[in-house]
């Protein structure tokens, strides 16, 4: 941690108009769907499907094996035909459910509905836990986790920042759908046994903001409560969120300083789990960047590969020589090995940016990549470390507790890829904690 704390944030031009008030478009895969078999580290599952077998939307497909357990539903209907090895945004090759399409889509109820408002904290819990629903900001960390230990939990917080460049996503599905997030942020609220929730909007979104307040207004609710925040990166990180709105700092989890903090689309699919019985189907993604013919936000089941989308939006501009996919937003998001890629359950946007990489300079010294770090800590020096290959200087210096926002890298004079050097320590480091030495 640096003794000398900057800004710890950084305003970015957000790009957003590109999408922000275009009609979403709503796609469906010509034959096929492959859905990916993937959990975070979980490499075991119990398939419930046998191949050949008919499937429908909400046919529950494997559950994984894990210390967190996540089951995975269909989102189309159609024959599964096989487990395949494909690319996957998590950059390794992973197992996908590969799914032809019936020429009429057909759905079932995933699960019963359960009257939360007469349900109890841990049936609330329980039945999270049979939905499937992952933190849709990217990470998909299983939802129900966060709200096993509830005790001394007074705030929830809906993150509705989307602070990266260019994504549009949460905003465009609470505008489609603001009925469902207040119903959800209600049953998430419950559930965490806080008094209040927190729905954190940028300030430069204000029709979202009067557009979520008058559904507020509508229910009228007293413990749910909209805040307007800075237009700042990375607002939307949770040390940064809960820094802003409860003047609070955490070690590890917001659960320390008595919040919960869920993505607002998180929110939505609480809803729709709890009052209709519905598990993850489709994917609000937007598809933005200046290599792109027609940004947009599209709606697609999930499964659906990142190719077929862009051949039905128009595509990439053919005058590039060459240009960079990514999933995610430019800041945190992972470079794409293939646009073969098929859209994930946390997956919220695919960008797609010219090939330019400016050459890099000797570092100045500056110190603009720690004053900026929102979690304090001093990358350059992690990054001398890494050269040095000091593995213990790279310990000491917290290198595990960067949150990877790229804002060392884009505040860097240098042009340095400093994030990339911090994300060498931290595999560096993991190594050793799996060789336990």
């Amino acid at each position: 941690m640096s003794l000398l704390l900057g800004p710890m944030q950084q305003h970015i031009p957000g790009r957003k108009s590109l999408t922000d008030h275009s009609d979403v478009k709503v796609l469906m895969p010509k034959e096929r769907v492959f859905i990916p078999l993937f959990a975070g580290p979980v490499t075991k599952y119990d398939l419930l499907v046998s191949e050949g077998d008919h499937v429908d939307i909400g046919t529950r497909l494997a559950n994984t094996k894990s210390a967190f357990d996540v089951p995975l539903y269909s989102s189309v209907s159609g024959t599964f035909k096989g487990l395949v090895k494909k690319p996957h945004s998590s950059l390794k090759p992973q197992l996908h459910f590969e799914i032809e399409l019936d020429p009429v889509q057909t759905s079932i109820q995933a699960f019963e509905p359960l009257n939360w408002e007469n349900a109890s904290q841990e049936e609330m819990v329980s039945f999270m836990k049979e939905t499937g629903i992952i933190g849709q900001g990217g990470a998909g960390f299983p939802t129900y986790v966060k709200y096993l230990k509830p005790q001394g939990i007074h705030t929830l917080i809906i993150n509705a920042v989307e602070c990266e460049p260019f994504i549009t996503a949460d905003y465009k599905v609470i505008m489609d759908n603001v009925e469902d997030f207040i119903h959800g942020c209600r049953i998430l609220l419950k559930m965490s046994t806080g008094k209040e929730c927190l729905i954190a909007i940028k300030k430069t979104h204000p029709d979202l903001i009067d557009y979520v307040n008058k559904e507020i207004q509508k229910e009228g609710l007293s413990d749910i409560k909209v805040v307007p925040v800075p237009d700042v990166y990375p607002m939307g990180g949770e040390r940064t969120l809960v820094r802003t709105l409860l003047k609070k700092n955490f070690k590890r989890l917001p659960a320390e300083v008595g919040a919960i903090v869920n993505n607002a689309n998180t929110a939505i699919l609480t809803a729709r789990a709890f009052e209709k019985g519905e598990a993850i189907s489709k994917k609000y993604v937007t598809f933005s960047g200046e290599a792109l013919n027609y940004p947009t936000n599209v709606l697609v089941p999930v499964g659906m590969s990142v190719a077929e989308i862009l051949e039905n939006i128009g595509g990439i501009k053919d005058n590039l020589a060459s240009c960079r996919l990514i999933a995610g937003g430019p800041m945190m998001g992972k470079a794409m090995v293939s646009d073969q890629i098929c859209i994930d359950r946390a997956m919220n946007a695919i960008t797609v940016l010219k090939d330019e990489e400016e050459p890099a300079m000797t570092c100045m010294r500056c110190g603009r990549c720690t004053a900026h770090c929102p979690v304090g800590l001093q990358p350059v020096r992690i990054a001398n470390a890494v050269k040095m290959n000091d593995v213990a200087e790279m310990e000491k210096r917290g290198a595990m507790q960067c949150i990877e926002c790229g804002l060392c890298t884009y505040v860097c004079p240098s042009k340095i890829q400093v994030t990339e050097n911090v994300r060498k320590a931290k595999r560096t480091l993991a190594m050793k904690n799996r060789r336990g030495n």
